[in-house]
């Protein structure tokens, strides 16, 4: 079963806002804070934090970005 193409929009969106804020709550926790047995627990509350405000983020900003990179490629 497929996902209708009215949606890819909305999936690229949380797709790329899932990948994006693991990588960087993961990063900037072990940074901060280290690595130890709360780790994984502070990533998750980081990630839980990030997510709400990427993913509407990224589907504001997205069709804004596709408009400046087809402009500034040939």
């Amino acid at each position: 079963m497929k996902i209708p193409a009215r949606y890819s929009n909305l999936l690229f969106g949380g797709m790329l806002s899932i990948i994006m804020v693991t990588i960087i709550s993961g990063t900037v926790t072990l940074i901060n804070q280290g690595y130890d047995p709360q780790f994984f627990a502070r990533w998750f509350r980081g990630f839980i934090t990030a997510w709400p405000v990427a993913f509407p983020s990224v589907l504001v900003v997205a069709p804004f970005v596709r408009r400046v990179v087809g402009r500034i490629t040939a």
